[in-house]
């Protein structure tokens, strides 16, 4: 069965949140609520629970996973990102996006697009997730939690540790978050493409 961690969405306590880092070493899958609606994330670096967190949510290698990063700075060592990019990064950062940006060397192969080479890279204003990357001191790789079959996202701790308590590690429950998730946009070609809208208003890149 899932742990389950009550954690202050302001003032996330430390010591839960040093466990959760530990979960996410030890290769264990993790709930938690972000300034969208809940997430999957685990360890970059763990195939296996890359695997599985796939095998959850029923997609394949071609969908984008997401790298959950601190800041700007961090987005630029996992994506290549020109000064066009940068402007629209910073003006929407952070905040309820998800941005396709063609990978670096440091994102493992089997992470990226097989064909296009992308990732999803987003910074989430949320402070439990903030915590939890500032104890990493790395991306969390991440997914949107929908189920498979179902359009709608999880957004309520309890319903995840009913659907998943027996597949998952850890759920963090900070309260309800919204049901819509990130909007994202792909800017690894020359202009921003919508490729889905969520809570984040695709005005403000001209779409």
């Amino acid at each position: 069965m899932s742990q389950f961690f009550q954690v202050h969405p302001v003032n996330p306590q430390p010591r839960l949140i040093k466990q959760a880092a530990q979960i996410v070493h030890d290769g264990g899958i993790v709930a938690v609520p972000t300034d969208s609606c809940y997430a999957l994330v685990c360890h970059l670096d763990d195939k296996a629970a890359v695997e599985r967190l796939r095998r959850i949510r029923g997609i394949d290698e071609k969908h984008h996973l997401t790298l959950l990063c601190r800041d700007l700075s961090e987005i630029g060592v996992y994506a290549r990102v020109d000064n066009r990019q940068f402007r629209l990064l910073k003006a929407a950062t952070p905040g309820p996006f998800t941005f396709i940006l063609e990978a670096t060397k440091c994102v493992p192969r089997r992470l990226s697009h097989p064909s296009r080479k992308t990732i999803g890279l987003r910074v989430p204003e949320d402070a439990i997730v903030h915590a939890l990357l500032e104890e990493l001191q790395q991306p969390l790789l991440g997914t949107t939690l929908i189920m498979p079959g179902e359009t709608d996202a999880l957004n309520d701790a309890d319903t995840i540790c009913e659907r998943l308590g027996k597949q998952i590690e850890l759920i963090i429950d900070g309260g309800a978050c919204s049901l819509e998730p990130t909007t994202v946009i792909d800017l690894s070609g020359t202009g921003a493409e919508l490729v889905r809208q969520g809570r984040g208003d695709a005005a403000m890149f001209g779409l």
